[in-house]
């Protein structure tokens, strides 16, 4: 009888168990937002006053609609991951595939998963992601069917680029409306990501048209992606520009680590306040082709990680000589392993009078100290940077319509800067919610080929005498600034900077180190940047993010 029972009882169960409904599909869902951008309004800071957070041209449901039915019965296995993945490195994180306890291809769902389950809920969204790649996966399971053997290897690796990287099969928007269908050929650099087995996951939200489009407006925001929000505080803090969607997808853990770009201070703005590591390199070290231009002068790509050695391995891997390019240069210059013989023990470090009374750059002197730097006060007088809009305006209305000819599609409503004015303002209000006083200012810029070239020329020469007065004078191996504060001159100077986690304001705001060296010195940043990282830790997760 008792067996009968349970006999009885067991079928029920197994019955029940194919009856009961599957977990209802994660779905985002529109909210009023006035709360939220009526509280924005009273924020001190006038660039984070928002008209809106969530893009109006498109359901954010599309982005991951392509992978709903892969994702689905994974939300135990992802808790399981979180220790072996959350705010892991490279190394380690090939160190568990090669121990069997992860593949590539739970590697890449998880991210898959959580950047669904963080998008779709409101009160997490960071609008970090603008499109997912959707052979992703399958990419994945090709490479899980060989064998892992080097633990400093992007193989495998889920990296994020920034949406006005080309990628061949999703569109590079640059978050322009009129450059939703603008479907290119990979970017130089991509197709090194790709040669290195790293998987392209998809593509970062960004200020749209890199932030050279409005005045005064929200860093972070595009008609495309929508606003950027800071995980350290939501709709508080800035979420840095223009690489805002490389920022804080790297700092929430959507992907293994992102691609930036900057023309001054777009990569060092958002790891500075997004609490990660970014390179903004050598002009030329790394190739600009397929790549959404501001200016050919000042533009360049680069990596953003959470920490220093993922970062000089991302660089490693894009390296490379491009004849498109014809800044472009072959550096023979092993970054990975500046990275890891890195000491400060006797290496002579500048820093800014005029900043030590920020408690967390103060801070920073003493740390470096106490490794054993010698810290050397400098002064330099700060000079002008005259004609620095007109290096952006000229290079910009010259690069865009070459790059639109070369890479874009040949169907785009646009041609060149004249006809993008013309075209958002047909519909301002989904197009350029924030105006296009940038873009208008470039149509109305008089200064002619010659003025320009003397006054890049200036430019150059007074950017690097502001340096060169310490790194020369004092014979400096570096000196260190904080977040992007010095990134004009960086940029017009075309020396590399690394930006590294310096902690947190007494609001929780993230504050970066910034190390500045002279051209085609990225080897002594790393070698600077990885002791003082390992004797600080100052990364962490950001609170709702774990």
């Amino acid at each position: 009888m008792l067996r009968t029972l349970l006999g009885v009882l067991s079928i029920f169960l197994l019955f029940s168990c194919k009856q009961s409904p599957e977990p209802p599909e994660v779905v985002w869902v529109p909210y009023d937002e006035s709360q939220d951008l009526m509280a924005t309004q009273e924020l001190e800071n006038s660039r984070m006053h928002m008209k809106l957070i969530n893009a109006v041209v498109r359901d954010k449901n599309e982005i991951w609609a392509a992978f709903n039915d892969e994702l689905k019965g994974f939300a135990s296995r992802y808790e399981a991951l979180k220790p072996l993945i959350l705010e892991v490195s490279i190394p380690e994180l090939q160190d568990h595939i090669m121990e069997g306890k992860l593949t590539y291809e739970e590697l890449t769902r998880f991210y898959l998963f959580r950047i669904r389950e963080m998008e779709a809920d409101n009160t997490t969204a960071l609008n970090g992601v603008i499109a997912l790649n959707p052979d992703v996966l399958d990419q994945a399971r090709i490479l899980d069917k060989q064998k892992t053997t080097d633990r400093y290897s992007l193989r495998g690796m889920p990296i994020l680029l920034k949406d006005n990287i080309g990628y061949q099969g999703l569109p590079t928007t640059a978050g322009a409306v009129a450059l939703q269908e603008n479907f290119t050929e990979d970017a130089f650099i991509t197709k090194k990501l790709k040669a290195a087995e790293a998987l392209i996951l998809g593509k970062a939200n960004l200020s749209e048209w890199a932030y050279f489009l409005c005045s005064g407006c929200p860093v972070g925001y595009s008609a495309v992606g929508g606003q950027t929000i800071n995980p350290y505080g939501r709709l508080r803090f800035e979420s840095g520009g223009s690489s805002s969607g490389s920022g804080v997808s790297t700092a929430a853990n959507y992907a293994v680590a992102t691609i930036g770009s900057e023309t001054s201070g777009s990569i060092l703005s958002p790891s500075s306040q997004n609490n990660i590591v970014g390179l903004k390199p050598t002009i030329g070290l790394l190739s600009r082709s397929g790549i959404v231009p501001i200016s050919s002068t000042l533009d360049t790509p680069g990596p953003m990680t959470k920490n220093v050695i993922d970062n000089a391995l991302l660089l490693q891997a894009m390296l490379g000589q491009d004849a498109q390019d014809a800044a472009s240069f072959a550096s023979p210059v092993n970054y990975v392993a500046a990275a890891r013989e890195g000491t400060l023990s006797e290496k002579r470090i500048g820093y800014f009078d005029e900043f030590m009374e920020t408690a967390l750059y103060a801070e920073a002197i003493s740390d470096l100290e106490a490794q054993g730097a010698i810290l050397v006060p400098i002064s330099p007088e700060r000079v002008p940077l005259n004609g620095f809009l007109n290096v952006l305006n000229l290079d910009m209305k010259q690069d865009l319509p070459e790059y639109l000819k070369t890479y874009g599609s040949s169907d785009l409503p646009i041609r060149d800067i004249e006809s993008a004015v013309v075209y958002n303002a047909q519909d301002s209000v989904v197009r350029i919610p924030y105006g296009q006083q940038l873009f208008r200012g470039i149509t109305k810029d008089t200064v002619t080929a010659e003025q320009l070239m003397e006054i890049k020329e200036r430019l150059q020469q007074d950017s690097r005498a502001y340096f060169d007065g310490a790194l020369d004078g004092e014979t400096l191996d570096a000196v260190v600034s904080i977040n992007n504060y010095h990134a004009a001159y960086a940029a017009m100077a075309k020396y590399p900077a690394l930006t590294v986690p310096m902690g947190f304001t007494e609001e929780g705001e993230p504050m970066g180190l910034t190390f500045i060296a002279k051209n085609k010195m990225e080897h002594t940043l790393y070698g600077l940047a990885a002791p003082y990282e390992k004797a600080t830790r100052h990364r962490r997760l950001p609170e709702n993010y774990r």
